[in-house]
């Protein structure tokens, strides 16, 4: 048995416009990564924190990593002791699955460690309790990409049942992230409680059309059925520019554009790698003009989920 591993686990698109708590895809770049060791006697240490700032708890039982591992070690029974370090390499509250992504290499990370005596697979739900420290719910449309790759479908809470969705082999996502702050419990609480069915309508027929078209790899139903009338309009008032952003990534030739789980993080879906950058590049435009600094990324999906580093 190996007495120590290091994981990579990536970011993630949660809601990808119309499919809010039910869709998301997994991205190359950017990650958070965790260093686990085995240690004498029981419990759970996080030894280091790095790209934090300071505000994430050394504790154990109130950090995602520590709570996902916590919860695996119960379920198998077993009383291993574990060191934990964990490098934020992606910016917190960014609406990029930070949370998600440092649950996911814990819990990865761990059942590696350990002889893998579970599935990955079923790894999710240790996951996703990681989530509902973080923020307060245990949704999986951030952890399930993260810890399965690629573009996912959560049809189900109830009993949790989730499906991997095929995506055209040359599809590309770009990710602005605007160097501002949207917690997500804030972005939450001011979604409408009741909403019309006419919008509901409009709604799953875009979700609908989005998952046919990612199927079919037609990028044209793609780019119509990225279209939110139920959260995104609320959610943009807290996001400086947003409108301006969306349309100069459309207008570069992105087949659509929406937020990034709970903001502030933008994306967009391209075609190929070119438009992709030339979005970016116009997005990034917008923030520069209203004094913002942004990160850029720009990556196809990610279909293998979390990787071994050593």
């Amino acid at each position: 048995m190996k007495e120590s591993i290091k994981v990579f686990a990536p970011a993630t698109v949660a809601n990808v416009a119309c499919g809010f708590d039910i869709l998301g895809f997994a991205v190359e770049n950017p990650g958070d990564e965790v260093i686990l060791k085995l240690k004498p006697g029981s419990g759970i240490k996080i030894t280091k924190i790095t790209g934090d700032e300071g505000r994430l708890s050394r504790d154990a039982e109130k950090n995602t990593v520590g709570v996902s591992i916590s919860n695996f070690l119960k379920h198998i029974d077993s009383k291993q002791g574990i060191e934990i370090s964990l490098n934020k390499k992606m910016p917190l509250g960014s609406g990029l699955g930070s949370s998600a992504a440092s649950a996911v290499a814990g819990v990865f990370a761990v059942n590696q460690l350990l002889g893998m005596p579970m599935s990955q697979e079923d790894l999710l739900p240790f996951a996703m309790e990681g989530e509902r420290i973080a923020c307060g719910s245990a949704h999986a449309d951030n952890v399930a990409p993260s810890l399965l790759g690629g573009f996912v479908l959560i049809r189900s809470y109830d009993p949790l049942d989730i499906i991997r969705i095929p995506t055209p082999k040359n599809l590309y996502c770009t990710i602005i992230h605007p160097q501002i702050e949207v917690q997500t419990r804030d972005a939450r609480e001011i979604l409408k409680k009741q909403i019309l069915l006419k919008d509901a309508v409009i709604q799953w027929g875009n979700v609908a059309g989005l998952i046919a078209g990612l199927m079919k790899s037609d990028y044209e139903l793609i780019g119509r059925s990225m279209h939110d009338v139920i959260v995104e309009p609320i959610r943009a008032i807290l996001i400086p520019g947003f409108e301006d952003v969306k349309r100069n990534a459309k207008e570069a030739g992105a087949l659509g554009c929406g937020i990034s789980g709970s903001g502030p993080s933008i994306f967009a879906l391209s075609k190929d790698e070119k438009t992709a950058k030339k979005a970016g590049e116009k997005m990034k435009e917008i923030f520069a003009d209203l004094k913002i600094g942004s990160d850029l990324y720009v990556s196809k999906i990610n279909n293998s989920g979390p990787q071994i580093l050593d």
